[in-house]
């Protein structure tokens, strides 16, 4: 997602956004970062399928399954990985390559936005304060980078 915006003083920003597959690395998280592996989760995944498996397999013939039992049964599978795509985080970047005239600087601001849906919302507060203050909102989540 990228977005041009022009501030009052004439500088070109960019804002883009770009989803992160994993959770960027900070100084708050650095104690608990923890290399663990996917194994534990890819066990559990392989028991509750073996399980099922053999539930379909051993059930009497004459059992009548209704029909919203599976789809009930699917929304529950999914209900955790469609989280966890919805709620990955978004690097947010606005920069500039200042003025012409070389008064103005260039600069970077670099943040991290939580969601699809808030990253948008977060991209458009950002655009209306650059082309408002021609700067970033110091209180969104974006912060300047030298």
């Amino acid at each position: 997602m990228n977005r041009l915006v022009r501030a009052s003083d004439g500088r070109e920003w960019v804002v883009r956004a770009q989803m992160e597959w994993r959770r960027p690395a900070t100084a708050d998280d650095f104690e608990h970062d923890v290399a663990a592996s996917y194994g534990p989760g890819i066990a559990m995944g392989i028991v509750a399928a073996v399980l099922a498996i053999v539930l379909i397999v051993w059930m009497p013939d004459d059992v009548l399954i209704p029909a919203w039992v599976p789809l009930a049964v699917l929304l529950v599978a999914l209900f955790f990985p469609l989280r966890w795509v919805l709620r990955r985080p978004w690097t947010v970047v606005a920069e500039t390559e200042g003025d012409v005239t070389g008064e103005r600087p260039s600069e970077r601001w670099v943040g991290t936005v939580r969601g699809v849906f808030s990253v948008r919302g977060e991209v458009n507060k950002i655009a209306k304060s650059i082309q408002k203050y021609d700067l970033p909102d110091f209180e969104g989540p974006l912060h300047p980078v030298e």
